[in-house]
């Protein structure tokens, strides 16, 4: 943005806009990333600094010595391109000042994805004390990680509502929606391979290098579940960056896994084929005991019950090890597998729950609600943490004057929000068992609840898996690819809600879907903007191009990862489903294909 015009009318402010004229001067810029750059370096923290969670690189035992002693080996780079959120719901950003006599304050109703990390945003922007700041967004269409930080959209529209003295509202277009408000970095990721021609792993190495903007660092962490997946005794990972002149790339949808578990499971695939073994019983062979990043035991791991479930589900059996040997008519026919897996991880939360003398129930906390059901499940939660029916249990979230919470980020949101609810809703009972004798007072009854950190945390490996089945068709003319039939199997602990847990793997599977196959922002080097911004050119999945997608999980009771016994599941569901339409693909033509999107062009001759 260099500029924003406020009129009375969005038809006014559009023709306004259209008219400033911007004079900008030409300097060298560089906006390539590749792989043999001079200036790569290794960033401090993965993914970055706010968020400090990995190490950037990961090493054990003596990589190279193994891999030249395998039997077998393999030496592949695999890439992913840039890639946009575009959730169906432009950000937006209405903001109104008002003055009580004792200082102005403003109320912004936002489309975030994090109330209070927007409000803390604001208030430092225009000096304000946070208590004079107050966000509100209860219903948000969609995220994906591009809302979890504050743009420049949203102080914008704030900015203009003050300059106006009027309430202002400011709606991004599509077209701006591949403009600064975040990014899926591109990766390029070399993954080396060593077995012994039992297909035991005796060596991984997976390097990353990425790009981050030139003020910002933000690190793809692709090679990060790489270090938890397969058990072998030689073991590095790495990560490195491209500062490059471009708008700055930030968190999205399974950030790191997406593109990572692409990379691993696709050269996974090609261990198979090199070894003569059925890719799933390459997987089951080389399955840990324990952690091997950390040595310490998964909390739970289901992913060869996942694995075997979805065989026996999908039909595996009949499978046929060799490429290209079925076909309807003029498609060539194949089938893939991939695993998934997505960290269990919680975050700070707090909550109020109060129950009056009529015995109605008020949960509060500053939770968001971006599409995934939390008004549902939260509910849910609270009424089972309270013993009573649903009905009697009202739920307010998504405004900043609520008990605070972290953002609907990270799958961390029914897990973290959910153990602060149970919390206030347990010291609710004991408070009215022990002080009231079990009636409420006419007066009522309230308790404070917090999540501030698991301590099991640091003695298990906390995970979701999970094991993805494609079909593919591929014209055998034409190159068109088609995937009449995916299959998911998770083990993401307890499913608080069956309806709304399919909804979020049909809707992981489908972006994964849309990844392998569509989705890839064009970059124009001579301006470091991107030409294809909007859904003309810009290809996301679509009902025609979605076949039928079977969901199902295995019951899973890990009582360490917190009181419901959940994982979130958010963003398990798109991890691993591009590698496993990729393996598909190989499968039915004979051609495999390292570089997404999978587009005709790469499989005609």
């Amino acid at each position: 943005f260099v500029a924003a015009v406020v009129a009375e009318t969005l038809e006014t402010a559009r023709q306004a806009a259209s008219m400033v004229a911007v004079r900008y001067e030409d300097q060298p810029h560089d906006v390539e990333l590749r792989a043999d750059r001079s200036d790569l370096y290794k960033p401090e923290y993965v993914p970055q600094k706010a968020a400090p969670f990995y190490a950037a690189d990961s090493a054990q035992g003596d990589v190279e010595a193994a891999l030249a002693a395998a039997p077998v080996s393999l030496d592949y780079t695999y890439t992913t391109p840039t890639e946009h959120h575009n959730p169906l719901e432009p950000h937006t950003t209405l903001a109104i000042w008002s003055d009580d006599g004792n200082g102005e304050s403003v109320t912004v109703y936002d489309t975030c994805q994090g109330v209070d990390i927007r409000l803390n945003d604001i208030a430092t922007a225009f000096g304000l004390s946070p208590e004079r700041v107050r966000v509100i967004a209860p219903y948000v269409g969609g995220g994906f990680g591009s809302r979890g930080f504050t743009h420049p959209y949203a102080i914008l529209a704030v900015m203009a509502a003050r300059v106006a003295g009027r309430p202002a509202k400011l709606a991004q277009t599509r077209q701006q929606m591949f403009g600064p408000v975040g990014y899926r970095s591109p990766t390029i990721q070399r993954v080396r391979l060593g077995a012994g021609g039992d297909g035991q792993l005796t060596a991984i190495a997976h390097e990353v290098v990425a790009q981050t903007n030139a003020l910002y660092e933000m690190t793809e962490p692709a090679a990060v579940a790489t270090r938890t997946m397969y058990a072998a005794p030689n073991r590095r990972t790495t990560h490195r960056l491209a500062r490059l002149d471009l708008p700055a790339n930030s968190w999205m949808r399974a950030p790191g896994e997406s593109p990572g578990m692409f990379a691993l499971e696709s050269a996974m695939d090609e261990l198979a084929v090199a070894c003569g073994l059925d890719p799933i019983e390459l997987r089951v062979r080389n399955e840990p005991a324990v952690d091997p990043e950390t040595g310490r035991p998964f909390s739970s791991r289901g992913l060869v019950a996942c694995l075997r479930e979805g065989a026996q589900r999908f039909g595996w059996a009949k499978r046929d090890l060799q490429p290209r040997t079925h076909r309807a008519g003029r498609w060539l026919v194949g089938t893939g597998v991939a695993a998934s897996t997505y960290p269990a991880v919680q975050l700070p939360a707090s909550a109020h729950v109060a129950v009056d003398a009529a015995g109605r129930y008020r949960v509060r906390i500053a939770a968001e609600d971006v599409g995934q059901g939390a008004w549902t499940v939260l509910t849910q939660i609270a009424a089972d943490a309270l013993e009573v029916p649903v009905e009697q249990v009202q739920l307010d979230i998504g405004d900043s004057a609520l008990p605070q919470a972290f953002p609907a980020w990270g799958s961390t949101g029914t897990a973290s929000w959910g153990w602060a609810i149970v919390d206030g809703a347990q010291k609710l009972r004991t408070r009215l068992r022990d002080e009231f004798g079990g009636v409420v007072p006419a007066a009522g009854l309230e308790a404070d609840g917090a999540f501030n950190g698991n301590p099991e945390a640091q003695q298990f490996s906390m995970h979701a898996f999970g094991a993805q089945f494609a079909e593919v068709r591929v014209n055998e003319d034409t190159g068109e690819v088609r995937v009449p039939r995916l299959l998911g199997v998770f083990a993401a602990g307890h499913i608080v809600n069956p309806k709304t847990a399919r909804s979020q793997f049909l809707g992981g599977m489908t972006w994964g879907l849309s990844m392998a196959l569509h989705e890839e922002s064009v970059l124009d080097p001579r301006f470091g903007d991107y030409v294809n911004h909007d859904f003309a050119e810009y290809h996301i999945a679509t009902n025609a191009d979605v076949g039928e997608i079977d969901v199902s999980w295995i019951e899973e009771d890990d009582p360490h990862v917190n009181p419901m016994g959940v994982k979130g599941i958010g963003e398990l569901g798109i991890v691993g489903t591009a590698a496993a339409i990729a393996n598909a693909v190989y499968h039915a033509t004979g051609t495999r294909v390292r570089d997404l999107p999978i587009t005709l062009d790469k499989l005609l001759p």
